[in-house]
């Protein structure tokens, strides 16, 4: 049950803290790859460079989600359960593209768009966000109480 990150941009600070804090819950399960390109590149250049080095890194096999701001909104325990569904077919891989976005060519190689809701996120927490979302994932796939679904109630 491999678990591929491939996101554009280097992370430092907290945001690099958070993520190797949650990669060490993860195990070995999941693997981050981060590509950058010249920040020197208009935006549309640099998307095309972009999409260049993430498709090369897709292992064959794989079912691509992409995160996107137009994508589906998905609950947890949803999560859990498609993660379960797309590892049945090999590796899952997702894509977080650059704070531009991605080109259309990335978007037709996604077998599924997700987003993490209707608010603008800064591009530096999208990588946190995810890594959080598959431990939360795993956790709930071994019935783990770390979710805890059901507690309280919502506004």
């Amino acid at each position: 049950m491999k678990t591929l990150i491939l996101a554009i941009g280097k992370l430092r600070g907290p945001e690099a803290a958070w993520c190797d804090e949650y990669l060490k819950r993860l195990g070995k399960t999941v693997e981050v790859r981060a590509f950058t390109v010249s920040s020197s590149l208009p935006p549309l250049e640099a998307q095309k460079a972009e999409a260049q080095l993430l498709l090369k890194a897709i292992p064959e096999k794989s079912f691509v989600v992409l995160l996107d701001e137009r994508g589906r909104t998905l609950t947890s325990p949803d999560l859990a359960n498609k993660l379960t569904q797309w590892h049945a077919r090999g590796t899952v891989t997702f894509i977080i593209g650059g704070p531009d976005g991605v080109t259309e060519e990335i978007k037709t190689r996604a077998d599924f768009t997700m987003c993490f809701g209707a608010m603008t996120w800064p591009h530096k927490l999208a990588r946190v966000m995810l890594l959080e979302q598959l431990y939360r994932a795993q956790q709930i796939q071994a019935g783990h109480p770390y979710h805890r679904s059901g507690l309280g109630s919502d506004p």
